[in-house]
C-alpha cells in the first residue's frame, strides 16, 4: 500500500540488468526452484542462501510474524513498528541510513501486512561491507526516536484521510471487517485515525520486543556472493544476540471465524461520489490449501485476466466499467474471495446483477475444454515472471518459510496445471467458488442506491468519514 511507495525509491537499475528468468536453467524440465541452502542458526534464525551470479547485486528479505493480526486494540501498531525500524538505530540516524543507501544506489524498506512484517534490501556486491552493519542494527538496535514517530504519525493521519477519498484504496478493509466480524483477520493494516493518534513509543517498543524474535524469523540472501562466506557473515552478525530459544511469539488473541449464514450489504456513504465501488464475495482458502493452483486456474477464467468472463461482460460487452476482476486472497489460516468493480451511480444495480450472472454461469454451465486450455496456458506463462529477479526469489523464500511451504510449491506448479481436467475444474468451482450467502460492500452515494440494493441482503450503513471500517 502507501508504505512501499512513500518509504522507498525502487532500485530500478536492478531490473534492467537481470537476465532471463531464474528458471531458464531448467528449461525442458518445467519450472524448478533454483538451488539454495537452508540453515537454522544457533539462535533459532532460519537462513536461506541462493547464489545468482548473473549481475553483481545482492538482495535480502527478512520476515517476522508481526502483522496487523497482532495489533489488538492498537490498530495500525504493526505497520507503524515496521516503518519505524528505519527511523534510527544505536549508531545510525534516520538521515544517515537514508543518505548512505542513496549514495550507494542501494535500497531498503520495511512494511507490515496482514500477518507478517518484512524488511527488504538490495545493493551492489562491492558494498556488502557497508550495508550489512546497517542491516544488523536496523534489525537488532532500532531506537524508535519519539520525534520521528510523531512526525510519521501526523503524516499517517493525513494519509488515512486521503485514502478515504479513493474508495478502491479502502474497500478491502471494509470487506474484511464485515466478513471476519471480530476476528483478527478483520484488522485494517493501516489502522484508523483514533488508534494511530494514540500510539506511543512504548507501544512500538513493546511490539518490537514481542514480535521481532530471531527464532521466529527467516532471512533470505539471494544474489552474487559465495554461500560459505555469506553464511559466516550472517552468523557473526547474530551470534552474540541474546534471543533465548524458549521465548516465542504469543498465541493470537482471536475468536473462531464464523461462517456467514445470510447475505449482507454494507453500504458506505460517500456523498460526493458519482460512482459506486463494490465487492461481492465470501470466505476463500488458506495458503496451504492443496487445490490452490487449480483454484488459480479457474479464477483466471472468471476474473483473473483482462480477457476474463467478468471483464468481457462488464467492460467490453456492457460498457458498465473500465475493469472487473475476481481474486482469492490467501492467509495462513484464512482467506477471502471477492469480485470487484466500479460503475456510475445510476448503473450500480446493472453492474452488480451482471457480475452475479457471470458467477452463476460459472456454476451452472461450468468450463469447457477450450476455455480450460486457454487458462492453463495463460497461467503457466504468467507464473515464471513472478520470480524473475533475485529480489523476487528472496521474497519467495521468506514467504515459503512463513507459510510452511516446501519446494513443491514451485516445482510442482506446472505439473498441477497440466494435470487439471474439465471434471476437476468443475469440482473446484462447486467446492470453492461461493454462490450463496454472499457479502456485498458498496461505497457510493447512499441516497441514490439505498432502496435498489436491498434485494441483495440485509443492509447496514456507514459513512466513509467515520473512523471505523
Amino acid at each position: 500500500m502507501k508504505n512501499i511507495g512513500k518509504i522507498t525509491i525502487v532500485f530500478i537499475a536492478a531490473f534492467l540488468f537481470v537476465s532471463a528468468n531464474a528458471f531458464a536453467q531448467n528449461e525442458g524440465d518445467g519450472f524448478k526452484l533454483p538451488n539454495y541452502e537452508k540453515y537454522i542458526l544457533d539462535n533459532g534464525l532460519t537462513l536461506y542462501l541462493m547464489e545468482q551470479h548473473e549481475v553483481p547485486l545482492i538482495y535480502i528479505s527478512t520476515i517476522f510474524p508481526a502483522g496487523a493480526v497482532w495489533d489488538g486494540e492498537k490498530s495500525g501498531l504493526a505497520a507503524m513498528t515496521a516503518e519505524a525500524l528505519l527511523f534510527g538505530t544505536k549508531s545510525y540516524t534516520k538521515k544517515q541510513i537514508e543518505e548512505t543507501f542513496d549514495f550507494l544506489g542501494a535500497n531498503i524498506y520495511a512494511y507490515a501486512g496482514k500477518e507478517a512484517a518484512q524488511l527488504f534490501l538490495s545493493f551492489k556486491k562491492d558494498d556488502t561491507g557497508k550495508i550489512l552493519p546497517i542491516f544488523k542494527e536496523v534489525l537488532l538496535s532500532p531506537t524508535f526516536p519519539e520525534k520521528e514517530i510523531e512526525k510519521r504519525k501526523q503524516r499517517w493521519l493525513v494519509e488515512l484521510d486521503q485514502a478515504k477519498e479513493s474508495p478502491r484504496s479502502v474497500i478491502n478493509s471494509y470487506f474484511e471487517k464485515l466478513l471476519f466480524d471480530g476476528n483478527v483477520y478483520g484488522n485494517p493494516v493501516d489502522g484508523k485515525k483514533s488508534s494511530i493518534a494514540k500510539l506511543t513509543v512504548d507501544d512500538i517498543k513493546e511490539f518490537y520486543q514481542t514480535h521481532y524474535l530471531l527464532n521466529s524469523s527467516a532471512i533470505a540472501v539471494v544474489g552474487d556472493f559465495n554461500s560459505a562466506e555469506m553464511k559466516k557473515k550472517i552468523e557473526d552478525m547474530f551470534k552474540l544476540v541474546a534471543s533465548p530459544l524458549d521465548k516465542h511469539i504469543p498465541e493470537l488473541n482471536t475468536k473462531e471465524i464464523q461462517p456467514v449464514e445470510k447475505s449482507r450489504v454494507l453500504l458506505v456513504n460517500k456523498d460526493d461520489s458519482h460512482e459506486t465501488t463494490f465487492y461481492i464475495g465470501s470466505f476463500g482458502v488458506p495458503m496451504n490449501n492443496p487445490d490452490l493452483v487449480q483454484i488459480q486456474v479457474v479464477n483466471t477464467i472468471l476474473g483473473g485476466r483482462f480477457t476474463s468472463w467478468l471483464n468481457d461482460e462488464l467492460r467490453v460487452n456492457a460498457g458498465l466499467t473500465y475493469g472487473a476482476r475476481s481474486r482469492f486472497v490467501n492467509y495462513k489460516s484464512a482467506g477471502t474471495f471477492y469480485i470487484s468493480s466500479f460503475t456510475a451511480t445510476p448503473t450500480t444495480v446493472d453492474a452488480i446483477d451482471l457480475a452475479l450472472e457471470v458467477l452463476n454461469r460459472l456454476h451452472t454451465k461450468g468450463i469447457d475444454e477450450a476455455t480450460l486450455t486457454s487458462a492453463k496456458n495463460y497461467i503457466k506463462g504468467q507464473f515464471p515472471p513472478r520470480f524473475e529477479t533475485s529480489g523476487d526469489l528472496a521474497d519467495l523464500l521468506t514467504k515459503m518459510y512463513f507459510y510452511g511451504l516446501d519446494d513443491s510449491y514451485i516445482n510442482d506448479f506446472e505439473k498441477k496445471v497440466d494435470g487439471m481436467t474439465v471434471e476437476k475444474a468443475n469440482e473446484i468451482i462447486a467446492k470453492y467458488f461461493p454462490k450463496e450467502n454472499l457479502q456485498f460492500v458498496l461505497i457510493g452515494k447512499a441516497d441514490e442506491i439505498r432502496d435498489k440494493v436491498k434485494k441483495y441482503g440485509e443492509v447496514t450503513e456507514k459513512n466513509i468519514e467515520e473512523d471505523e471500517f
